[in-house]
Protein backbone atom coordinates (compact mmCIF):
# COMPACT_ATOMS: atom_id res chain seq x y z
CA UNK A 1 0.00 0.00 0.00
CA UNK A 2 1.58 3.43 -0.91
CA UNK A 3 -0.06 5.57 1.56
CA UNK A 4 0.49 9.34 2.42
CA UNK A 5 -1.38 12.05 4.74
CA UNK A 6 -3.12 15.27 4.65
CA UNK A 7 -3.46 17.32 7.63
CA UNK A 8 -2.61 20.98 8.88
CA UNK A 9 -5.12 22.98 9.78
CA UNK A 10 -8.93 23.68 8.84
CA UNK A 11 -9.43 26.30 5.90
CA UNK A 12 -6.18 26.11 4.35
CA UNK A 13 -6.28 24.53 1.32
CA UNK A 14 -6.98 20.36 2.30
CA UNK A 15 -9.36 20.00 0.51
CA UNK A 16 -8.72 22.06 -2.30
CA UNK A 17 -5.53 19.72 -2.47
CA UNK A 18 -7.67 16.70 -2.62
CA UNK A 19 -9.71 18.08 -5.58
CA UNK A 20 -7.04 18.71 -7.17
CA UNK A 21 -5.15 14.96 -6.45
CA UNK A 22 -8.46 13.17 -7.29
CA UNK A 23 -8.43 14.64 -10.58
CA UNK A 24 -5.32 11.65 -11.07
CA UNK A 25 -6.86 8.54 -11.57
CA UNK A 26 -4.16 7.34 -10.08
CA UNK A 27 -4.49 8.80 -6.71
CA UNK A 28 -7.23 8.16 -3.99
CA UNK A 29 -8.16 11.72 -2.10
CA UNK A 30 -11.09 13.46 -0.38
CA UNK A 31 -12.44 15.52 2.66
CA UNK A 32 -11.46 14.36 6.02
CA UNK A 33 -12.34 10.45 6.50
CA UNK A 34 -13.03 9.11 9.88
CA UNK A 35 -10.06 6.58 9.82
CA UNK A 36 -7.80 8.83 12.12
CA UNK A 37 -10.08 8.95 14.89
CA UNK A 38 -10.70 4.60 14.42
CA UNK A 39 -6.99 4.73 14.64
CA UNK A 40 -7.21 6.10 17.87
CA UNK A 41 -10.11 4.31 19.24
CA UNK A 42 -8.47 1.24 18.77
CA UNK A 43 -4.96 2.39 19.72
CA UNK A 44 -6.87 3.46 23.11
CA UNK A 45 -8.33 0.09 23.51
CA UNK A 46 -4.92 -1.23 23.14
CA UNK A 47 -3.05 0.65 25.93
CA UNK A 48 -2.78 0.24 29.93
CA UNK A 49 -6.03 2.03 30.48
CA UNK A 50 -7.78 -1.30 29.58
CA UNK A 51 -6.21 -4.36 32.02
CA UNK A 52 -6.33 -6.90 29.08
CA UNK A 53 -3.30 -4.50 27.62
CA UNK A 54 -0.49 -6.93 29.07
CA UNK A 55 -1.41 -9.10 27.39
CA UNK A 56 -0.48 -7.33 23.86
CA UNK A 57 2.84 -7.52 22.60
CA UNK A 58 4.39 -4.42 20.51
CA UNK A 59 4.46 -6.58 17.52
CA UNK A 60 0.67 -7.14 18.23
CA UNK A 61 0.00 -3.61 18.44
CA UNK A 62 1.46 -2.97 15.41
CA UNK A 63 0.19 -5.74 13.22
CA UNK A 64 -3.56 -4.69 14.22
CA UNK A 65 -3.30 -0.94 13.50
CA UNK A 66 -1.70 -1.58 10.17
CA UNK A 67 -5.04 -3.88 9.57
CA UNK A 68 -7.22 -1.07 10.38
CA UNK A 69 -5.60 1.34 7.85
CA UNK A 70 -5.32 -1.31 5.18
CA UNK A 71 -8.62 -2.80 5.67
CA UNK A 72 -10.39 0.43 5.79
CA UNK A 73 -8.70 0.90 2.10
CA UNK A 74 -8.96 -2.99 0.62
CA UNK A 75 -11.51 -1.78 -2.08
CA UNK A 76 -9.30 0.41 -3.47
CA UNK A 77 -6.81 -1.04 -6.44
CA UNK A 78 -3.24 -1.60 -4.81
CA UNK A 79 -1.24 0.37 -7.37
CA UNK A 80 -3.66 3.48 -6.45
CA UNK A 81 -1.64 5.99 -4.47
CA UNK A 82 -4.24 7.06 -0.89
CA UNK A 83 -4.11 10.66 0.61
CA UNK A 84 -5.75 9.89 3.35
CA UNK A 85 -7.15 13.36 5.01
CA UNK A 86 -7.57 14.15 8.63
CA UNK A 87 -6.76 17.19 10.99
CA UNK A 88 -5.47 14.44 13.29
CA UNK A 89 -2.79 13.02 11.99
CA UNK A 90 -0.42 15.33 13.05
CA UNK A 91 -1.07 14.61 17.17
CA UNK A 92 -0.35 10.99 16.37
CA UNK A 93 2.49 11.59 14.11
CA UNK A 94 5.18 8.75 15.62
CA UNK A 95 2.89 6.00 15.45
CA UNK A 96 2.28 6.59 12.26
CA UNK A 97 5.78 7.06 11.33
CA UNK A 98 6.18 3.48 12.86
CA UNK A 99 3.73 1.75 10.90
CA UNK A 100 4.11 4.06 7.50
CA UNK A 101 7.56 4.90 7.44
CA UNK A 102 8.05 5.91 4.15
CA UNK A 103 4.59 7.86 3.98
CA UNK A 104 4.78 11.81 4.05
CA UNK A 105 2.13 14.39 5.69
CA UNK A 106 1.06 16.94 4.02
CA UNK A 107 0.58 19.88 6.28
CA UNK A 108 -2.13 22.69 4.53
CA UNK A 109 -1.44 25.67 6.50
CA UNK A 110 -2.55 29.37 6.85
CA UNK A 111 -2.34 32.37 9.48
CA UNK A 112 -4.44 31.89 12.03
CA UNK A 113 -6.34 35.00 11.50
CA UNK A 114 -7.02 34.54 7.79
CA UNK A 115 -8.73 30.72 8.65
CA UNK A 116 -10.57 32.85 11.39
CA UNK A 117 -11.85 35.56 8.87
CA UNK A 118 -12.99 32.68 6.61
CA UNK A 119 -14.91 30.37 9.49
CA UNK A 120 -16.67 34.64 10.23
CA UNK A 121 -17.39 35.05 6.56
CA UNK A 122 -19.05 31.58 6.76
CA UNK A 123 -20.96 32.53 9.47
CA UNK A 124 -22.06 35.59 8.50
CA UNK A 125 -23.03 34.31 5.13
CA UNK A 126 -25.03 31.75 6.58
CA UNK A 127 -26.13 33.43 9.54
CA UNK A 128 -29.49 31.85 9.93
CA UNK A 129 -28.80 27.79 9.66
CA UNK A 130 -25.00 28.53 10.95
CA UNK A 131 -23.74 25.31 12.80
CA UNK A 132 -23.49 24.89 16.43
CA UNK A 133 -20.74 22.50 15.81
CA UNK A 134 -18.60 24.70 14.30
CA UNK A 135 -18.84 26.93 17.51
CA UNK A 136 -21.36 29.75 15.46
CA UNK A 137 -24.01 30.98 17.59
CA UNK A 138 -26.47 33.66 16.42
CA UNK A 139 -26.35 35.75 19.65
CA UNK A 140 -22.67 35.62 20.03
CA UNK A 141 -20.37 38.21 18.74
CA UNK A 142 -17.18 37.48 17.01
CA UNK A 143 -14.77 37.32 19.84
CA UNK A 144 -16.98 34.58 21.52
CA UNK A 145 -16.83 32.93 17.90
CA UNK A 146 -13.09 33.61 17.57
CA UNK A 147 -12.53 32.30 21.38
CA UNK A 148 -14.52 28.94 21.21
CA UNK A 149 -12.87 28.23 17.74
CA UNK A 150 -9.37 28.88 18.78
CA UNK A 151 -10.20 26.77 22.28
CA UNK A 152 -12.27 23.83 20.53
CA UNK A 153 -11.33 21.50 18.41
CA UNK A 154 -11.81 23.46 14.97
CA UNK A 155 -8.18 25.40 15.09
CA UNK A 156 -7.23 24.95 18.57
CA UNK A 157 -6.63 21.16 18.97
CA UNK A 158 -5.25 20.94 15.15
CA UNK A 159 -2.68 24.12 15.56
CA UNK A 160 -1.47 22.45 19.15
CA UNK A 161 -1.24 18.69 17.03
CA UNK A 162 0.67 20.76 14.28
CA UNK A 163 3.02 22.31 16.64
CA UNK A 164 3.49 18.85 18.11
CA UNK A 165 4.38 17.31 14.83
CA UNK A 166 6.51 20.48 13.65
CA UNK A 167 8.99 20.54 16.73
CA UNK A 168 8.59 16.91 17.05
CA UNK A 169 11.40 14.38 16.63
CA UNK A 170 9.51 13.36 13.35
CA UNK A 171 9.19 16.18 11.44
CA UNK A 172 11.00 15.53 8.54
CA UNK A 173 7.70 13.33 7.46
CA UNK A 174 6.46 16.91 7.11
CA UNK A 175 5.62 18.81 4.10
CA UNK A 176 4.35 21.71 4.74
CA UNK A 177 1.97 23.75 2.24
CA UNK A 178 1.00 26.98 2.71
CA UNK A 179 -2.86 28.12 1.32
CA UNK A 180 -1.33 31.08 -0.45
CA UNK A 181 1.20 28.86 -2.91
CA UNK A 182 -1.62 26.26 -3.62
CA UNK A 183 -3.83 28.97 -4.64
CA UNK A 184 -1.18 31.47 -6.30
CA UNK A 185 0.98 28.26 -8.03
CA UNK A 186 -1.08 25.22 -8.12
CA UNK A 187 0.94 24.07 -11.01
CA UNK A 188 4.19 24.24 -9.45
CA UNK A 189 3.19 22.90 -5.87
CA UNK A 190 1.77 19.86 -7.58
CA UNK A 191 4.74 19.55 -9.21
CA UNK A 192 7.13 19.63 -6.43
CA UNK A 193 5.07 16.74 -4.64
CA UNK A 194 5.27 14.59 -7.08
CA UNK A 195 8.67 14.47 -7.85
CA UNK A 196 9.09 14.13 -3.81
CA UNK A 197 7.08 11.25 -3.59
CA UNK A 198 8.23 9.55 -6.50
CA UNK A 199 5.15 9.62 -8.79
CA UNK A 200 4.88 10.05 -12.10
CA UNK A 201 3.30 13.74 -12.63
CA UNK A 202 -0.19 14.16 -14.65
CA UNK A 203 -1.69 17.66 -16.22
CA UNK A 204 -3.90 18.77 -13.98
CA UNK A 205 -7.05 21.15 -14.93
CA UNK A 206 -6.98 24.07 -12.35
CA UNK A 207 -10.15 26.25 -14.18
CA UNK A 208 -12.36 22.94 -13.89
CA UNK A 209 -12.24 21.27 -10.02
CA UNK A 210 -15.38 19.21 -8.78
CA UNK A 211 -15.54 18.33 -5.38
CA UNK A 212 -18.06 18.98 -2.90
CA UNK A 213 -19.50 17.21 0.12
CA UNK A 214 -22.83 17.74 0.49
CA UNK A 215 -24.42 15.07 2.61
CA UNK A 216 -21.66 15.56 5.18
CA UNK A 217 -22.09 19.81 5.35
CA UNK A 218 -25.92 18.84 5.77
CA UNK A 219 -25.56 16.88 8.62
CA UNK A 220 -22.78 19.15 10.24
CA UNK A 221 -25.39 22.00 9.21
CA UNK A 222 -22.93 23.68 7.55
CA UNK A 223 -23.73 23.81 3.89
CA UNK A 224 -21.18 24.22 1.51
CA UNK A 225 -18.47 24.29 3.86
CA UNK A 226 -16.12 21.97 2.06
CA UNK A 227 -17.43 22.85 -1.54
CA UNK A 228 -14.53 23.30 -3.61
CA UNK A 229 -14.52 26.92 -6.37
CA UNK A 230 -14.01 25.06 -10.01
CA UNK A 231 -11.12 27.30 -11.20
CA UNK A 232 -7.85 27.54 -8.42
CA UNK A 233 -6.87 31.14 -7.95
CA UNK A 234 -6.17 33.93 -5.40
CA UNK A 235 -8.79 35.83 -4.48
CA UNK A 236 -7.54 39.18 -2.62
CA UNK A 237 -10.17 40.82 -0.02
CA UNK A 238 -10.62 43.08 3.35
CA UNK A 239 -10.67 40.82 6.49
CA UNK A 240 -13.63 41.78 8.19
CA UNK A 241 -12.59 40.61 11.61
CA UNK A 242 -12.31 43.47 13.98
CA UNK A 243 -8.83 44.98 13.58
CA UNK A 244 -7.35 43.59 17.13
CA UNK A 245 -9.01 40.31 16.67
CA UNK A 246 -6.59 39.87 13.41
CA UNK A 247 -3.62 41.22 14.49
CA UNK A 248 -3.82 39.07 17.77
CA UNK A 249 -3.82 35.81 15.68
CA UNK A 250 -1.58 36.84 12.52
CA UNK A 251 1.10 34.51 13.09
CA UNK A 252 2.93 32.30 11.14
CA UNK A 253 5.51 30.50 13.05
CA UNK A 254 6.36 28.17 10.00
CA UNK A 255 7.84 31.31 7.95
CA UNK A 256 10.42 32.00 10.87
CA UNK A 257 13.88 30.06 9.79
CA UNK A 258 14.53 30.14 13.54
CA UNK A 259 11.45 28.14 14.16
CA UNK A 260 12.40 25.63 12.12
CA UNK A 261 14.97 23.68 14.00
CA UNK A 262 14.29 20.27 12.15
CA UNK A 263 14.50 21.78 8.45
CA UNK A 264 10.55 21.24 7.35
CA UNK A 265 9.85 21.51 3.67
CA UNK A 266 7.80 24.48 3.32
CA UNK A 267 6.54 25.82 0.43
Amino acid sequence: MRIHFISGLPRSGSTLLAAILRQNPKCHAAMSSPLADIFRNVFRSMNTRNEFAVYMSEEQRHRILEAVVRAYYADLDQTVVIFDTNRGWCGILPGLVRLFPDARVLCCVRSPAWILDSAERYFQGNALQASQTLGFDLSATVYERVDALIKGNFLGSALNAFRQAWFGDHAKHLVTIRYDSLVERPAEIVARLYALLGEEPVVHDFNNLAYDAPEFDARLGAPGFHRVAPRVEPKTRQTILPPDLFEQHDCAFWDSPDRNPRNVIVW
